[in-house]
């Protein structure tokens, strides 16, 4: 519940692109005003404190955000938001999610989020996709996001005092090269969260250089 040492943790990541769930819009913009970040709110519901959802703090400029609803049945609210990245290989489509407990639910929700999301046309970049995916054992959310994407083997991060359950993941296209990839358990980390965060060194294929033309004879 201690907002700032939240922030602290997120300052030993030393992250461009951090994705946040569970959050209200007012603690995500002193989030990014304490770290100097942009913030990106992709609210899912409205409770009593204020909209709630996935956040994502960027030091990276974008092009735009967009939400979308993951919701399943009567089951509480979920939803993801992506933001479209400016960088100099070009652009890059990170989307931060939270799935819901139940086995269908979830199971519903990849699916949805795969063939709508991941998979739409309009993307011209390389997609990444983090969260907190609540898959408690292997299952088919893993597996759906095996196949469109690529990732490290998971590491556990839940009960972040002794983390039992990989929970918490990364995602990346497979153009992208995965440099490294580390559960962060600091001192700090084991008591700001129920959760270990997961954090992941990626390299963008360059963009393709012009050809000169050619000489004349």
């Amino acid at each position: 519940v201690d907002l700032m040492r939240i922030a602290a943790v997120i300052e030993e990541l030393n992250a461009d692109l951090v994705g946040v769930q569970e959050i209200f819009r007012p603690q995500a913009e002193m989030l990014a005003a304490r770290l100097g970040l942009q913030m990106h709110m992709g609210v899912t519901h409205t409770r009593l404190e204020g909209p709630y959802g996935n956040a994502v703090l960027t030091r990276l400029p974008a092009r735009g955000s967009g939400v979308f609803d993951l919701t399943h049945s009567i089951r509480e609210p979920r939803g993801g938001i992506r933001v479209d990245l400016i960088l100099p290989e070009g652009l890059l489509h990170l989307f931060n999610v939270h799935f819901g407990l139940r086995i269908r639910e979830r199971a519903a929700q990849v699916a949805r989020l795969v063939s709508q999301h991941i998979l739409h046309a309009d993307l011209t970049g390389p997609r990444v996709v983090v969260g907190d995916l609540n898959e408690w054992f292997p299952g088919a959310v893993g597996r759906a996001l095996r196949g469109a994407l690529a990732g490290p083997r998971h590491r556990r991060t839940h009960p972040s005092p002794m983390p039992f359950f990989a929970l918490d993941r990364i995602y990346w296209d497979r153009v992208i090269q995965g440099d490294g990839f580390r559960v962060h358990r600091s001192r700090l980390a084991r008591v700001a969260s129920d959760h270990l965060p997961v954090v992941a060194r990626l390299q963008l294929p360059r963009r393709a250089e012009p050809e000169s033309p050619a000489s004349p004879d």
